[in-house]
């Protein structure tokens, strides 16, 4: 299920959004101003942060500025301020939506998994499958055909990230942010050691290595499902 870290001083608004997306089987993480709001997303591997503006310490927008500088993870602006200039501004520093209070809960709801779909690849469901693989991602358990493939936890989330995120090249950074996070003190050249042993184990080169960026799960085709 996905993670969502929830940005917001309000705690009547803290609650009320804690309590459905949690009903909706969505994790969620709470932090109450920017700073704090930085402290989580480099603690926790969110999928989805829900930023409002209006915050202590530091602001909505510099929140936005310093997580895109680490990572693309999912960005909805949900705010009381609802001008066309401050609508631009969060488009400017990458957001995926801005939402302006009052908001609709079911609405919401809809825009996070239309976010979620289309920036993570999410769909609600228990599996991911990808040409022969399938990944069971509340088991952590992973299938080549027919055949169990025993991974680590680092090696299943791994994968999960670069399934979850085709076409798209992930910088060994990026990945070390999303799936190691606070728990990463060394070289970053331990994502090559991991995806080595997950070719290996695989039995099959679904991961590609675009030489001086990163790794890359090419875009399935119908064509290349059925291979």
């Amino acid at each position: 299920m996905a993670h969502i870290l929830i940005v917001e001083d309000d705690f009547d608004i803290q609650e009320l959004l804690q309590n459905y997306l949690e009903n909706e089987g969505y994790q969620v993480m709470i932090a109450s101003d920017g700073e704090e709001a930085l402290e989580k997303f480099h603690q926790e591997n969110a999928d989805l942060i829900l930023l409002d503006l209006m915050l202590p310490k530091l602001d909505g927008y510099s929140v936005c500025r310093a997580v895109r500088q680490e990572s693309d993870v999912s960005i909805i602006m949900l705010t009381a301020l609802d001008g066309e200039w401050n609508q631009l501004k969060g488009f400017d520093l990458q957001i995926d939506d801005y939402i302006t209070k009052p908001f609709s809960m079911p609405i919401l709801l809809r825009k996070i998994e239309a976010v979620l779909r289309r920036t993570t690849g999410y769909n609600g469901q228990k599996y991911l499958t990808y040409r022969r693989l399938r990944l069971d991602l509340d088991g952590y358990k992973a299938w080549v055909g027919d055949q169990t493939v025993n991974l680590t936890q680092r090696e299943f989330e791994l994968l999960k990230t670069l399934l979850q995120n085709q076409g798209k090249v992930l910088t060994r950074q990026m990945l070390l942010n999303r799936v190691w996070s606070y728990d990463f003190y060394g070289e970053e050249r331990i994502v090559d050691t991991h995806i080595k042993n997950l070719r290996k184990k695989l039995g099959a080169d679904y991961i590609e290595t675009i030489r001086g960026v990163g790794y890359r799960v090419d875009i399935q085709t119908e064509e290349k499902s059925g291979s």
